[in-house]
């Protein structure tokens, strides 16, 4: 995690900066963006202090070694679905429900449970027995 905790500290420096440029440039009526530009640096800040906290506690990574190998990073990487059409379901679902936001909201109704319906399906795929759908 030492990779990624020095790429946010980097950009912490960065938005700072530009929150300070652009609070001097701009109209001073204006101050969402420079509030804005703030609170990424802080929220990037977070983002980098979790990293580090979590790196401490992982074991080392391979690609945190310096002399690491690209074999090192050779194993398993998960269990992945070789096909599902619930993806397919969700997706279809999700998008009538925002055409239904812009073209009425009775077919936004409609579309909301078939997209609870898919988020389970897809959610309990690989369920057996008791808990199964």
């Amino acid at each position: 995690m030492r990779n990624e905790t020095k790429v946010f500290l980097a950009l912490v420096p960065f938005f700072i900066i530009v929150g300070i440029i652009y609070s001097q440039w701009t109209d001073p009526t204006e101050w969402v963006g420079t509030v804005a530009l703030f609170l990424t640096a802080a929220m990037t800040a977070f983002v980098a202090w979790f990293f580090w906290f979590s790196g401490r506690t992982v074991d080392a990574r391979p690609e945190d070694d310096l002399q690491g190998e690209i074999e090192d990073q050779t194993g398993d990487y998960g269990h992945f679905a070789p096909y599902s059409w619930w993806p397919l379901f969700l997706g279809l679902s999700v998008t009538v429900a925002v055409l239904g936001i812009g073209v009425g909201w009775w077919l936004f109704v409609i579309a909301v449970p078939f997209v609870v319906l898919s988020t389970i399906g897809w959610t309990m795929e690989y369920f057996r027995g008791e808990r199964a759908v």
